[in-house]
């Protein structure tokens, strides 16, 4: 089946769900991970977590049924490892990148990797994420009223007044909350965003744009 030209200039961003693999904020803020992940598969975008349990995999749940596309960050460096000795599930993944790096380094490779990071509950690996973000310089998106590290970081950011304020926005409904992310985003990723859509392909060396392939079919 020949791709779908329309889809393909359409910029996918891939936004991280960050949440708490275990605790309370997992069996209180379960629907609002899942409807985070459904709207990002919504609004056609990427969902990407840790590759892990609790909210993270709510979110990838809520993507995959939506039909979406969930990629995982797992600490493990091969399958077997990531199963038996993380523990960690593969069934709402549609790939997994097994980095190798633990948790620590798993965190800080998931957030490189992702254009945009919400946090939903959490705990200090979420708090981790979050803070990895921002000195990245990527927007976050918190969903108040998830509890656990979502409700602490406006509190966090007026007590330590970090740089990039305007790159963090909240919001109490998981839908409006990815809105604005996708807002920031496209502002952020105007130029490329009209390049694909005049189907520059300004990426391409010289000799093949003057001589282009042919297309097929």
């Amino acid at each position: 089946m020949a791709p779908d030209l329309k889809q393909l200039k359409h910029l996918r961003y891939s936004i991280c769900v960050s949440g708490a693999a275990a605790g309370l904020t997992v069996k209180t803020s379960a629907q609002l991970a899942q409807t985070l992940g459904k709207a990002i598969a919504d609004e056609g975008h990427i969902l990407t977590t840790g590759a892990t349990v609790g909210l993270p995999y709510f979110a990838a749940l809520g993507a995959k049924q939506a039909g979406g596309t969930s990629i995982g960050f797992s600490p493990a460096s091969s399958l077997r490892e990531h199963l038996r000795k993380y523990r960690l599930p593969h069934d709402v993944f549609d790939f997994i990148n097994f980095t190798g790096m633990n948790y620590v380094g798993r965190d800080l490779y998931l957030v490189q990797s992702s254009d945009a990071v919400i946090t939903v509950g959490g705990r200090f690996g979420s708090l981790h994420e979050f803070t990895s973000a921002l000195e990245a310089h990527k927007p976050c998106g918190i969903l108040l009223g998830s509890g656990g590290t979502a409700d602490l970081i406006p509190e966090l950011m007026q007590t330590l007044q970090p740089p990039d304020n305007d790159m963090v926005v909240y919001d109490t409904d998981p839908e409006r909350l990815i809105k604005k992310m996708i807002k920031i985003l496209d502002a952020k990723y105007k130029d490329i965003r009209k390049q694909i859509e005049r189907d520059e392909h300004w990426f391409l060396g010289r000799d093949v744009m003057d001589n282009p392939p042919a297309r097929a079919g």
